[in-house]
């Protein structure tokens, strides 16, 4: 009998996520049992399983739809684990957003580009969701530019790069 926590745990390898994904494959139920975990409270749970589930709604997008209110709950969590805001925001770059929480992730994103604190690829990833809301709102376009102006000497290469490719 195949244990998905006891998987999770064991090691946080490449093999070992392209393993986990290769057993959830397209079963909405094996996703459900991983995003409990993802969205558990145990940092090693969270920090382990991200990065499978982000490769799993990638191969499989379908598998988050019944998810997204529970994962939005997450990130809006001030205390969230750094690699559940990560993976949440890099997935939230290729998936689709539903209209009613458009307005959330985009406060979201421009909260996470605006904190000192918040890592970089937080940021990076953060960028690229809002330069995608900005198609569909592009009157939030010049309040983008201003943080990127306004933080650029400060931000680190992932920042600037995404920056760039934004003010173009």
């Amino acid at each position: 009998m195949y244990n998905l926590k006891e998987e999770v745990l064991k090691e946080n390898s490449r093999k070992q996520c392209d393993s986990i994904v290769a057993w959830v494959g397209d079963d909405q139920q094996k996703f459900d049992e991983l995003f409990l975990l993802f969205i558990s409270n145990d940092y090693r749970l969270i920090q382990n399983s991200s990065w499978t589930v982000n490769y799993c709604v990638e191969a499989n997008p379908h598998l988050l739809k019944k998810h997204f209110d529970a994962l939005v709950k997450q990130l809006q969590n001030p205390t969230a684990h750094n690699a559940l805001k990560r993976n949440t925001v890099r997935l939230l770059q290729h998936y689709p957003i539903p209209k009613k929480h458009k307005g959330t992730i985009m406060n979201l994103c421009f909260t996470f580009i605006e904190d000192v604190k918040e890592k970089a690829a937080v940021k990076a990833f953060s960028l690229t969701v809002l330069q995608n809301l900005a198609k569909e709102f592009p009157e939030i376009i010049p309040e983008i530019k201003l943080i990127v102006q306004e933080r650029w000497s400060a931000e680190g290469s992932a920042f600037r790069s995404r920056g760039k490719v934004f003010m173009k």
